[in-house]
């Protein structure tokens, strides 16, 4: 299983539609062992600063980028998916 990052703003509509999605998502057993890591960016900027995107939500697997801006419920599924396998 690989670990997902997840990088967010506060006040992003996007980020909060994304987490929603993400907590139906993961009360999928399938999803139950997948370690998620939720990064603030205005929190947290130096941490950002260190990796490359430009919008939120972001999501890593590993240390690849995957997903970026508004998503859809079904990206963030596929992504799910290939965390649980890796």
């Amino acid at each position: 299983m690989q670990e997902i990052t997840m990088f967010v703003l506060k006040n992003c509509p996007y980020c909060r539609q994304a987490q929603k999605d993400l907590d139906a998502l993961l009360a999928d057993p399938r999803y139950r062992d997948i370690r998620i890591t939720k990064i603030d960016e205005g929190e947290n900027p130096q941490l950002a600063d260190q990796y490359d995107y430009y919008y939120v939500p972001t999501f890593y697997l590993g240390a690849q980028k995957k997903l970026e801006g508004a998503l859809t419920r079904a990206q963030i599924q596929a992504l799910l998916d290939e965390a649980a396998v890796g």
